[in-house]
């Protein structure tokens, strides 16, 4: 598809991952710059308002909006939702199934229905009163801590004592006004990128220290990934089937991913990905290597796939 005049990036926007957008927008450009005539980068920040920007956009009359937002008001489907009511091509999932993954503990409830396998886990708001006696006895240590709205393993502490409740649970309430206490699954962290309906090659993730923390996740060096992950083909098989399920099952589309924990026995969700990051350390690009898809030509397929959605 090089039949493209002029294409809007969103880089940025309001969220705690503003510089991880900053980066894949400048990724994408990078990519595309050669093939196509005009690309724009706009960052919501600088508007007044979205409608201020959705005006902007209009006026531009972009062929297609890459959305290469993270995290809330990027990927919860407000700007999904914006864009659609106006008739403006994105890339990417529409607003229901974005505002579904973008919720951790409900896209986990899901999840349970179809029978993967979920950590036990319970739902904390902020500032309500909690027997957490009882929540420790169920959940179990080592615990992990995350708000329930925010991706880039912000605001997120694995625990393994009581007392370390409290401090951990504020640092998450930075960052939503809803957390979770989950269960630590030991084992194996993988995650499978989907593009259009295919289940690309599983990728393993090894920190060279501690776990996938934001540090680990975007600095070079910091973590080991396996591509394609060492599993069996029937485990393949059925990590995979398990993403496209879940994918499908919360109505997303175009590309997306899916994480898991796997103990050796059974593959537990996590979460799903709506807007993958695009930079050099990406696990959806590196996915897409492995599967023979090159970077530009995976962007390509998902312009290509969300300027064709029914």
């Amino acid at each position: 598809m090089n039949n493209l005049n002029k294409i809007i990036i969103l880089s940025g926007g309001f969220s705690y991952e503003a510089e991880v957008s900053k980066t894949t927008a400048k990724e994408i450009e990078k990519a595309l710059n050669n093939n196509v005539r005009e690309i724009i980068l706009i960052d919501p920040v600088k508007f007044d308002s979205y409608s201020e920007m959705i005006i902007m956009i209009k006026e531009i009359k972009p062929d297609i909006v890459f959305n290469g937002l993270h995290g809330a008001e990027g990927e919860d489907g407000k700007i999904q939702s914006l864009l659609a009511l106006e008739n403006i091509a994105f890339t990417g999932s529409t607003q229901l199934a974005s505002a579904i993954s973008m919720d951790k503990y409900i896209s986990g409830i899901l999840a349970g229905y179809i029978k993967i396998k979920l950590p036990k886990r319970r739902l904390i708001y902020k500032d309500y009163k909690y027997d957490f006696k009882s929540i420790v006895e169920y959940v179990g240590f080592p615990m992990v801590i995350k708000p329930n709205d925010s991706g880039s393993s912000v605001g997120i502490t694995i625990i393994n004592k009581e007392n370390e409740l409290e401090e951990s649970l504020k640092h998450a309430f930075k960052f939503s006004e809803k957390a979770i206490i989950e269960q630590f699954i030991a084992g194996r962290e993988l995650t499978v990128t989907i593009l259009g309906n295919e289940a690309l090659p599983v990728v393993e993730i090894l920190p060279n220290e501690g776990w996938y923390d934001y540090k680990n996740k975007y600095t070079k060096g910091k973590t080991t990934y396996e591509v394609p992950a060492e599993l069996t083909s029937e485990e393949v098989k059925i990590i995979q089937k398990q993403a496209l399920d879940v994918f499908h099952l919360f109505g997303c589309e175009i590309y997306g991913r899916v994480d898991f924990r796997y103990d050796g026995k059974d593959f537990y969700f996590l979460e799903v990905n709506t807007l993958p990051g695009m930079t050099q350390l990406s696990l959806t690009p590196m996915a897409a290597r492995e599967a023979g898809i090159s970077f530009k030509e995976l962007l390509y397929k998902i312009i290509e796939l969300s300027v064709n959605r029914k």
